[in-house]
């Protein structure tokens, strides 16, 4: 089956119409509202350098319940020693640099045409970034962190890096707590991995994701930064 082409209007077939491994469509641009109507309806975009921007709608959908957060104790011990310290919405572009570069060595979605998509989303407060840092000889140091998207009752996190034990950790639990404080309903995590699902993390079917999805966009937009 061909995967549908996307016309210059902002418009995504429906999510049920992905193919097997969950590619939707292809082409388009990243432009902030291209992207607000994606990720409203479920879809996300996921591509490599070189590649022409593909649209991802999987199923099953891998996702957390915010209140449901389980923090391992090691972690635990290492929130009480208060190793880190961590901020919001101060070094968002650092936050994005930081994850693409991590992944640099096995490839990587966040192209640079990603980056500066998602730091517009961030001028307009809708993306937000949680920054993990040390203070190194008397300067802050950033260590690690983790950025995503807030629409209404849902949050899309979208990629976390780390340079120091535990440092994204400590950024992701830092969020979801500061969610859970806001009613935030929903973590999008995209696709299944063994590091969010020691937090509780979990697969739904997409069709129980979509309905999540739009009730949870029926809460207040809350717009602007989080420092």
């Amino acid at each position: 089956m061909p995967i549908y082409q996307l016309p210059r209007e902002h418009q995504f077939p429906h999510p049920s119409q992905a193919e097997k491994e969950g590619i939707l469509a292809v082409g388009g641009d990243l432009s902030p509202q291209r992207l607000l109507i994606a990720y409203s309806q479920g879809i996300f975009p996921w591509y490599s350098k070189g590649e022409p921007i593909l649209w991802w709608s999987p199923d099953p959908r891998f996702v957390l319940d915010p209140k449901a957060l389980h923090v391992p104790r090691s972690l635990q011990k290492t929130l009480r020693r208060g190793t880190y310290v961590t901020t919001f919405d101060c070094a968002f572009a650092m936050v994005i640099r930081g994850c693409a570069q991590v992944r640099q060595e096995t490839g990587t979605w966040i192209t640079l045409e990603m980056e500066r998509a998602f730091i517009r989303l961030h001028r307009l407060g809708l993306a937000h970034s949680v920054e993990t840092w040390i203070l190194e000889e008397e300067f802050p140091m950033l260590v690690g962190g983790v950025y995503g998207l807030n629409l209404g009752g849902i949050f899309f996190g979208e990629s976390m890096f780390s340079l120091r034990p535990d440092a994204s950790k400590v950024a992701f639990v830092t969020l979801v707590n500061r969610l859970v404080a806001m009613d935030c309903q929903l973590v999008d995590c995209q696709v299944a991995s063994d590091h969010l699902s020691r937090f509780g993390a979990r697969d739904i079917p997409r069709e129980e994701f979509l309905s999540r999805l739009q009730t949870a966009l029926l809460a207040p937009m809350q717009i602007g930064s989080w420092r």
